[in-house]
């Protein structure tokens, strides 16, 4: 059985940063894919960042390019969100997604098959 679980969230003023991590249980971790994903109130969930299973390959959502890291630690099987530069909008429930078995990120939420509880960022003007 997989098990995610996101740690993190706060809440953060406008041009701060904050760090996000992902626990997974299971032996697939280092095989697998991985994503984050977010949803604010009112929104459907969208797609923040994804790495493949050795973290050589990663992409990202325009909205977040240039100011999120995505990596991942597999001889610990986390993932993390470096996110610095925080917007407004960026207040969201934030969701760690695994591809389990898939060695590819992706950005579409249907190709996840576990997903984590989620931990809230909020961030005030």
């Amino acid at each position: 059985q997989v098990q995610l679980v996101e740690s993190g969230g706060g809440l953060v003023q406008a041009g701060g940063s904050l760090r996000l991590s992902c626990a997974a249980s299971g032996r697939a971790f280092s095989s697998s894919a991985m994503g984050w994903f977010r949803q604010a109130p009112g929104k459907e969930r969208a797609f923040v960042a994804a790495i493949n299973w050795s973290g050589a390959t990663t992409r990202y959502a325009d909205t977040v390019k240039g100011r999120f890291t995505i990596s991942r630690d597999n001889a610990k099987n986390a993932l993390y969100l470096q996110m610095n530069s925080l917007k407004p909008e960026d207040t969201a429930v934030y969701y760690c997604a695994a591809r389990w078995g898939y060695s590819s990120g992706s950005s579409y939420s249907n190709e996840y098959a576990y997903w984590g509880q989620g931990t809230q960022v909020t961030v005030s003007s």
